[in-house]
């Protein structure tokens, strides 16, 4: 198991990163110092029949004692609604300040139960436990929190920081293909924006990876975890350097959006966005067309759409292009890359972006 300290503060937290770890989850949420009491389990309907009840078994041994709450699996779970649902939950369960919640899934879950933590009595404690690729990689660290509009992806959220994050490696073994390559788009971008060497050994160890490998998926959650987590403590509230980390996302977030949720997979949508992002960064950001390929065709090995849908300038695409949380007037501040390794970020025309996408 690695672990290490996401330095924040008073809001510093460990991460854990290990094969079998979700055994020990109450003893770690102890550690991080929640108190034994009342919790809640937030999990949704896919992940509740593989791992719920070994998590609510080790939650319970520490002295927990866990409601347990079930979201229908899928981005549209992100909405009002059913947080509206979770609100009901948890007043039912008469939890109270000193409580915590446990979010059990992927980055749906993560970011749903993080939202109910962060407003439900102003701010209770929540222990991050993801189980897919992109949430281990990604949305499990870093303290962003939200749901969904029906115009735009992430558009209601809040900063709350977990006290923990447990990664247990080994539940990616029940994990589609399909969405456990989808996370491998947030690994290559770690690579592309600030670790060049990271693309040279995904391009080595990519085949070992596919396989689900505990101890390579170890190695390469827990890099991926230190860098995000190497940004975030310089830069929580995404001020400056942490923009770096929507690499891919602008241009991915808005074919979520005008898809309809649950049509592209975020990390398939991103790689998309990084594909786009590339031919930009050639274009207003000095990278190499060598680079770029080299880019581009790593995320095409790892089993990933690089090319815009036909008909994607659709009036709901511009409509959430538009309303990207970086958009300042007629330009977006764009992350791209002055070579592997290296992102800036760079404000774009909307229409600059049009003409990438019909390239």
């Amino acid at each position: 198991m690695q672990t290490f300290r996401v330095e924040l503060g008073p809001a510093s937290h460990p991460v854990h990163v290990g094969a079998g770890i979700l055994d020990d989850l109450g003893s770690i949420a102890r550690d991080a110092g929640l108190k034994p009491g009342r919790a809640v389990l937030i999990t949704d309907s896919n992940v509740e029949r593989h791992y719920a009840a070994r998590a609510i078994e080790a939650i319970g041994k520490a002295g927990f004692a866990p409601t347990l709450a079930v979201v229908p699996a899928g981005e549209a779970s992100k909405s009002a609604a059913v947080l509206e649902s979770l609100y009901d939950r948890m007043v039912e369960a008469e939890i109270d300040r000193s409580a915590a919640v446990f979010a059990l899934g992927g980055g749906v879950v993560g970011d749903l139960a993080g939202f109910a933590a962060a407003t439900y009595l102003r701010g209770i404690a929540i222990v991050q436990v993801p189980t897919t690729m992109v949430a281990q990689v990604d949305s499990s660290l870093g303290g962003k929190t939200g749901i969904n509009h029906a115009r735009a992806k992430n558009l209601i959220g809040a900063f709350h920081q977990p006290r923990a994050i447990v990664a247990d490696v080994a539940t990616l073994g029940t994990l589609p293909e399909r969405e456990f390559r989808e996370g491998l788009a947030e690994v290559i971008k770690y690579g592309a924006i600030m670790d060049a060497a990271m693309i040279a050994a995904l391009e080595r160890d990519l085949g070992k990876i596919a396989t689900r490998d505990n101890a390579a998926l170890e190695q390469v959650v827990a890099l991926s975890l230190r860098h995000k987590a190497a940004i975030v403590s310089s830069d929580e509230r995404e001020s400056g350097l942490r923009k770096i980390l929507n690499f891919g996302h602008t241009v991915g977030h808005a074919l979520e959006a005008s898809a309809g949720y649950g049509s592209y997979l975020h990390g398939e949508a991103v790689a998309i966005g990084m594909a786009v992002a590339a031919a930009l960064s050639e274009r207003y950001g000095g990278l190499s067309a060598d680079e770029s390929a080299r880019l581009v065709r790593l995320i095409g090995r790892a089993g990933l759409p690089v090319e815009m849908p036909p008909n994607a300038r659709t009036p709901a695409f511009l409509a959430a292009l538009r309303l990207d949380k970086k958009r300042a007037r007629e330009a977006v501040e764009f992350v791209i890359l002055e070579q592997l390794g290296r992102a800036i970020t760079k404000p774009l025309e909307f229409g600059q972006i049009l003409s990438a996408i019909a390239s």
